[in-house]
């Protein structure tokens, strides 16, 4: 068979995967925190027909030669981890960070995930959780006669306490750090865990040591930009189109060779 035709399929097979990419990225452009994917690609292996400086005689050698490849595949999907917009909500237990850095949360079956969600609520004993209940670590507890909570930028956490109990600091909020943001695994409900390629955590303070810093009553934007993920399905979909083409191609010339030879 045709080596194109199999060349042209890995081609298919790579722009799927890339719309995949894409269309999860348009999935979550509502999705606070989220933070875009871009598919990367690489070419597969060459068949080395004439080697490049091989012998053509004794006193000359090719000085390109003759290499064939076999295609294309998605060798990764790597997370880009610029900042998303910054919205305002005006609930005091929103939380944006204004530079790098996570939150970290704890899971149910003891380990800590890795978060930019700071779409905080408070459970029933007044404990500072995520939307899906999991508690954020260093645990905050607000008690129950706070008239209003205050998070600095710093992530110093203070209540007013009613009937004239004066302020009081009931904690301190803490952020996570990695020296490869992209290493870490996403594992859905706007988490991520660490990797061996992320390497161990660095807990700072907010402003601290390159961690940004906290702003109280707004929320962090999914940084997908809707624009950008249109113009790639539709080079993902000429992509496409062209290697579908190519196996038409292809196909064509096999069956001029069977009807004419």
């Amino acid at each position: 068979m045709d080596a194109s035709l199999w060349i042209a399929k890995t081609g298919l097979t790579a722009q799927q995967t890339r719309m995949s990419v894409i269309s999860n990225n348009l999935a979550n452009v509502n999705t606070t925190g989220f933070k875009k994917d871009r598919a990367v690609f690489e070419d597969l292996l060459y068949q080395n027909i004439v080697p490049a400086g091989g012998q053509v005689d004794a006193e000359s050698e090719t000085p390109t030669g003759l290499m064939l490849g076999t295609g294309t595949r998605v060798v990764a999907t790597e997370k880009l981890h610029a900042q998303g917009n910054i919205i305002t909500t005006e609930n005091a237990l929103d939380l944006a960070i204004s530079g790098d850095g996570y939150f970290s949360v704890q899971q149910a079956d003891g380990t800590i995930a890795y978060s930019r969600d700071g779409s905080f609520k408070l459970s029933a004993d007044g404990n500072l959780v995520t939307a899906g209940g999991q508690t954020i670590l260093p645990a905050i507890t607000v008690p129950q006669n706070a008239a209003s909570l205050t998070i600095g930028r710093d992530g110093v956490v203070t209540v007013e306490l009613a009937n004239g109990g004066g302020s009081s600091q009931i904690g301190q909020l803490q952020l996570s750090r990695f020296v490869n943001n992209s290493g870490l695994q996403p594992i859905g409900r706007n988490l991520m865990q660490q990797t061996n390629a992320s390497g161990d955590p660095l807990v700072v303070l907010p402003g601290a040591d390159g961690a940004g810093m906290l702003m109280q009553g707004a929320l962090e934007a999914s940084n997908v930009n809707v624009v950008e993920e249109m113009v790639n399905m539709i080079e993902t979909q000429r992509a496409y189109e062209v290697n579908s083409k190519a196996i038409s191609a292809a196909d064509g010339m096999l069956r001029f060779l069977n009807n004419n030879l």
